[in-house]
């Protein structure tokens, strides 16, 4: 990670760094978990993994707005919202996912029979997750952008669904009369997904919108 005295232009090719990162690992992510999850019947695991997706898809996101840095000019403030508006929309299709696949999961009654996967995906993801979380945040900070912070928000959220199929995994393992742990705690958190989102959206069509970018 750059020195917070580095050059503007070495944070942007950190950031850059970061979201290709995001998109391999999710990637990878994606695919083991939904894999695991349709091999072992567990719609949390399958949803899990789809959920990967959509951190891929901000990622992508911010590589499209990183690709022209124009600071406070008009064609990199419209970039900026266009940026923004659109992870804030990945937030509520991811929210919506979220209540769907729980919403399924809880209407079938159903829990894989094993919930050793997802304990074991959940552990792998929180822990590059959380570096990658605290990176974008000071990506973010530095480079004063609204797009890079949503970026880290929705890296948040894939943290807080990692500590809940975590915990659902392993509640399920102790007591399996608690199989609806996760899907209930999931849904919980797809409300402040949603919220997030919500302010994103909103951000990104305010007329005032600053986009951060230095311009405050």
């Amino acid at each position: 990670m750059p020195t917070k005295e580095a050059p503007r232009q070495e944070w942007m090719a950190f950031a850059r760094r970061l979201a290709v990162f995001t998109i391999v690992y999710n990637l990878a992510e994606g695919a083991v978990a939904m894999a695991f999850g349709v091999s072992d019947d567990s719609v949390a695991l399958f949803g899990f993994g789809a959920d990967s997706l959509i951190e891929v898809g901000s990622a992508l996101i911010v590589l499209w707005r990183l690709r022209e840095d124009g600071g406070c000019a008009t064609r990199g403030l419209a970039r900026e919202r266009r940026a923004t508006l659109a992870i804030g929309v990945l937030f509520m299709v991811l929210a919506l996912g979220t209540v769907l696949a729980s919403v399924l999961q809880l209407a079938s009654r159903r829990h894989p029979g094993t919930s050793l996967p997802g304990m074991l995906v959940s552990v792998v993801s929180l822990a590059f997750m959380f570096w990658l979380w605290r990176a974008k945040r000071r990506v973010a900070r530095i480079l004063d952008s609204r797009t890079l912070e949503g970026d880290a928000a929705c890296s948040l959220a894939c943290i807080q669904l990692s500590a809940v199929l975590f915990a659902g995994s392993l509640a399920f393992w102790v007591a399996p009369g608690l199989w609806w742990a996760d899907a209930v705690a999931a849904i919980a958190i797809a409300g402040l997904i949603a919220k997030e989102g919500i302010a994103g959206i909103r951000a990104a069509r305010n007329p005032d919108f600053q986009g951060g970018c230095g311009c405050h």
